[in-house]
């Protein structure tokens, strides 16, 4: 088992106004984004960076003359494109900066994608990037996992649900889902991770977790399955797997729901005695101590009969009374180990 801490880093990297409540909110504030987006593709020479106000615009010449403010991102896109530092750029006056851009900005008719929302650039890109918006990757989420929910609020009030001006990020799990693997507790969870400016890969992490704290680190966390799609070649291809890893998730889920089901089922039915005397017996072949099973007999409502699940709950119920962690955690395990009788 391995402890998962993406989601922790993103709760302590993500700002108040990246945060959001609900999947429905995350998803209702991508879809207006991808609305609001829109793709220019220019020759490089149709690509002019001018100063305004003080700022630097990108002028888009074929583009009925658009001019566009910077995002950092963009920003940084741009200054790779030109082969000159960031930091340097970022000590030069606006006037030195622009004719920085206007004799290094390559000069060609391969043209560039730049990806806008209102009047800001939000990413420059060649030929060879494919885009896949946020929305598109949540929505085929929650066609897989429609009954996930964001994890329980972490430190600060993080939500495990994230989208910001470069990428977006997902945490959901299943509350209700918890079973039992090898005689542990696990419940379904995953990330999911996307961006439409180029700054991470799409990605898909499905897992079973034992724990969560507040600062979102998922402990004993097995069966981990995860798969990252660059944003290249026809992408859209990626939303068929990250459907697949999660339904895959839910799919084993459902199953070992229905095989817990079916086993408390026939636990009810199976009978460690037909009185008092032959289940302490019983018990005792198994490592019950006498005074533990005169205790649980105690707590064995009459109309339960002597069923191993009758009995499996009375010990559960002492283990919970108990003071002792490591009294509880010895009777939880008589209890598991008893359960499995009636399989």
């Amino acid at each position: 088992m391995v402890n998962l801490t993406r989601a922790s880093r993103e709760l302590f990297s993500r700002t108040p106004d990246e945060r959001f409540d609900s999947f429905d909110a995350l998803l209702a504030h991508c879809q207006e984004r991808k609305f609001q987006a829109i793709e220019h593709w220019q020759p490089s020479h149709g690509i002019q960076i001018e100063r305004d106000a003080g700022q630097l615009l990108m002028r888009l010449e074929q583009a009925e003359d658009v001019r566009l403010s910077l995002s950092d991102w963009s920003f940084s896109q741009l200054c790779r494109l030109c082969e000159v530092h960031k930091e340097t750029v970022n000590r030069l006056t606006t006037e030195t900066a622009e004719l920085v851009f206007r004799d290094t900005l390559p000069s060609s008719r391969k043209p560039l994608q730049v990806y806008a929302a209102r009047d800001t650039a939000l990413a420059v890109h060649s030929t060879t990037y494919s885009r896949l918006y946020d929305a598109e990757v949540l929505q085929a989420v929650r066609e897989a996992a429609p009954d996930f929910t964001p994890p329980p609020p972490g430190v600060g009030g993080a939500t495990g649900l994230y989208a910001g001006e470069q990428d977006m990020f997902a945490f959901g799990i299943d509350p209700d889902g918890w079973v039992e693997i090898d005689g542990q507790n696990f419940a379904p969870g995953f990330f999911v991770w996307n961006s439409e400016v180029g700054r991470r890969s799409l990605g898909v992490q499905a897992f079973w977790y034992q724990a969560i704290c507040q600062n979102h680190i998922v402990w004993d966390a097995t069966e981990v399955v995860e798969l990252t799609r660059r944003h290249i070649g026809n992408v859209q291809e990626a939303l068929d797997d990250v459907r697949e890893v999660i339904c895959q998730l839910v799919k084993k889920r459902d199953e070992r729901r229905d095989s817990f089901a079916s086993a408390i089922k026939l636990a009810m039915t199976t009978s460690f005695g037909e009185d008092a005397d032959e289940v302490r017996r019983t018990l005792a072949k198994h490592g019950v101590s006498s005074r533990l099973a005169d205790q649980a007999l105690e707590l064995v409502a009459p109309w339960e009969t002597y069923s191993v699940f009758g009995i499996v709950d009375a010990l559960t119920r002492i283990a919970g009374r108990s003071q002792n962690a490591g009294d509880r955690l010895l009777v939880d395990q008589k209890a598991a180990s008893l359960l499995s009788l009636a399989v």
